[in-house]
């Protein structure tokens, strides 16, 4: 399977927010990824509904919106209606996380599990077979342009054993530090999706970045 790549909002010139997604919409890109952070599960606060609304309006890319937020199942049906592709929750912020992965399917999106750095992947192992993507951090989460932590390229060796061993079909996607010298390992490791911030719209040639993020194999 090709490398899929999914550039991170985050990293845009909001100024210029427009400019930025017909980058993407004439791009190899193949989702785009929304950091939805809230001031409490992490110390940052990023956007809400109002920009997701906006961008889901005039962004041709299927949505990876990822909620780095405390009780995210109270969105699952606004998420829905903006037509997201990909509703992606972190491990640690659901009590009843089954029952979300149940009620994001039953409302037509596909179900992501994000771990923090710090989460083994052991802790899904009752619901792998239940979920079409693991989002492992490859940074703490909250800041975009961390460094990138080195333990994870083994995290996803022991994720892809478990995936493998429970006959899921889940993708592993990375986020956090995702560049030229460590985008390669991370798909020789077995990573399907990267997700890019700054590495992407910081670069003098955006749309060429994401081309050459695809085309590693």
């Amino acid at each position: 399977m090709a490398t899929l790549v999914s550039p991170s909002l985050l990293s845009a010139d909001f100024t210029r927010l427009d400019r930025d997604i017909e980058m993407l919409n004439a791009s190899e890109a193949d989702w785009l990824h929304l950091d939805v952070m809230d001031g409490v599960f992490v110390p940052n606060i990023s956007f809400g509904f109002p920009v997701l609304e906006a961008v889901a309006g005039i962004c041709h890319k299927p949505l990876d919106v990822h909620y780095m937020t405390v009780h995210p199942e109270a969105y699952v049906e606004r998420t829905a209606r903006l037509g997201a592709m990909m509703m992606n929750i972190h491990y640690e912020a659901c009590t009843h996380l089954h029952r979300t992965v149940e009620a994001i399917h039953h409302a037509g999106m596909k179900a992501g599990v994000t771990l923090n750095p710090s989460t083994p992947v052991s802790m899904l192992e009752d619901i792998i077979s239940d979920v079409d993507m693991v989002l492992l951090m490859s940074v703490n989460p909250g800041f975009g342009g961390q460094k990138f932590i080195e333990n994870t390229i083994s995290k996803v060796g022991r994720l892809r054993e478990l995936i493998a061993s429970h006959g899921s079909h889940a993708l592993i996607e990375v986020d956090g530090g995702v560049q030229e010298e460590t985008a390669p390992r991370l798909v020789a490791a077995g990573v399907d999706v990267l997700v890019s911030g700054s590495y992407v719209f910081k670069a003098p040639d955006p749309a060429g970045t994401i081309r050459w993020l695809k085309s590693l194999r």
